[in-house]
This record gives structure tokens, C-alpha cells and sequence, in this order.
């Protein structure tokens, strides 16, 4: 116990003080993930909506796809994104790897699936009779498109907070593409690994109780959605 306790107090007194290398760690985080999410919730919300409202050829496949891809291990992620950035690959002329935004993009297709199923999911549980009733009342397709949306706009939030908290916990993919740079690419979660294998337990405990409080605000604002959902 007193192995923990000292590793608190460190970790306390690292976060009062705002040590740099926490902080940077802290930012690195915060960046990267800003980038992924807002280029996940561009492209992924109107695909799920569109995956969960309208019916044409090929969309149980592409549900099935998109429902598969929720499983889809963060080292291969890695793997994939590693092949097309490095100096060999496709995009490798972008300078890309070992970057900000080259993690973001592997974490833009660990998010995408999650938005893309998850607003699917949404869409497809609301009440028909809620469309029927607009048709009924002579709303023209946008204009029942902009009222499924409005009914939505919680579970919108929710799917965005899930999203959010899987990619701001990620390891394997921000290790692969970030490298683990100090000062540049170290996130939160790939700083804790490397800190505790070098000894460094306070500063693994410092970046884990911020991530723990991230999570904890992520959970009540998921709470505080849900509740409002029900009002």
C-alpha cells in the first residue's frame, strides 16, 4: 500500500505543479483526438443516417460491414495506416508518420465504424409511425429528414461521447503511427506505458488519474444525456 500511497503523492503534486512532460503528454492527447472526432462525426453521422433511413441495394451489406468493423483490432489498424504513410506507402509523401495527425487518421477509422453502426442503430429504432405522422400532416421528405434528425439529437450526443471515450483511451494505434515522441506525439495512455516500464510510477499514476477523469466527465455527460433523452 505505501508503494500506491507515495505514487499519489507524486502524482499530485505533478498535477498541481503542471509539469511540462504530463501536460504534454495531456495536449498531445487532447489535439489528436479533437482532430479524429471532428473528421469522424463529418463523414460518419450522415452515412449512419443515411444507413439507418433510407432503403437501396447493397445497404445490409454495407450495415454488416460497418457492424464488423466495430471489431476490428487497433494494432491491425496500425498495421494498415503504418503501410500507407511510411515513407514507402501511398500517402508516405505527406510526411505523415510519426505525427498528430497521422495517429488521427488511424483513429478516424476506429471511430468511423462506431459513429456510422451506432447512428444506424438510432435511426432504425425511432417510432415509423413518427414518419408516417409527418407525411400525413403533407411534410415533404427534407423536411422529415430535419425532424428525424431533431428526435435524434441525444442519441447523437451519446453516440458522439462513445466514440470519443474509445479513441481518447486508445494505445495500440497512437503508439504505431505517433511513435511515443516526448514533447510531440506522447499521448496519455502511451506515456503510462512507457513510464511504468521505465519505474516512473508517478507520472504513470498522474497521467492515469487524468485519464480517469476523463472518463468520469464522459460518463456523467453521457448520464446527463440519457436523463434528458427520458424527460
Amino acid at each position: 500500500m505505501d508503494f500506491f500511497t507515495e505514487g499519489f503523492k507524486q502524482a499530485w503534486v505533478l498535477l498541481t505543479s503542471f509539469d511540462p512532460e504530463t501536460f504534454s503528454a495531456v495536449l498531445a492527447t487532447v489535439a489528436s483526438t479533437c482532430y479524429a472526432m471532428s473528421v469522424s462525426l463529418l463523414i460518419g453521422l450522415p452515412i449512419g443516417f443515411a444507413l439507418g433511413y433510407y432503403r437501396f441495394p447493397g445497404r445490409r451489406i454495407l450495415r454488416m460491414a460497418s457492424d464488423t468493423l466495430l471489431a476490428f483490432p487497433t494494432v491491425l489498424i496500425g498495421l494498415i495506416v503504418y503501410g500507407l504513410i511510411c515513407r514507402r506507402g501511398v500517402l508516405g509523401d505527406f510526411g505523415l508518420l510519426f505525427t498528430l495527425p497521422g495517429m488521427a487518421l488511424g483513429q478516424i477509422i476506429l471511430a468511423l465504424p462506431i459513429i456510422i453502426s451506432l447512428v444506424a442503430q438510432a435511426v432504425e429504432t425511432l417510432d415509423a409511425r413518427c414518419r408516417q405522422t409527418l407525411l400525413t400532416l403533407g411534410a415533404n421528405t427534407r423536411q422529415v429528414a430535419v425532424a428525424t434528425i431533431q428526435e435524434l439529437r441525444f442519441s447523437i450526443i451519446t453516440v458522439s461521447i462513445a466514440a470519443f471515450g474509445r479513441v481518447v483511451t486508445e494505445v495500440g494505434i497512437a503508439m504505431m503511427l505517433g511513435g511515443n515522441i516526448k514533447w510531440e506525439t506522447r499521448t496519455i495512455t502511451t506515456a503510462i506505458a512507457l513510464e511504468t516500464n521505465k519505474g516512473e510510477f508517478a507520472q504513470g499514476m498522474a497521467l492515469g488519474i487524468v485519464l480517469l477523469a476523463v472518463a468520469f466527465v464522459l460518463n456523467f455527460a453521457l448520464s446527463f444525456t440519457r436523463r434528458k433523452d427520458r424527460a
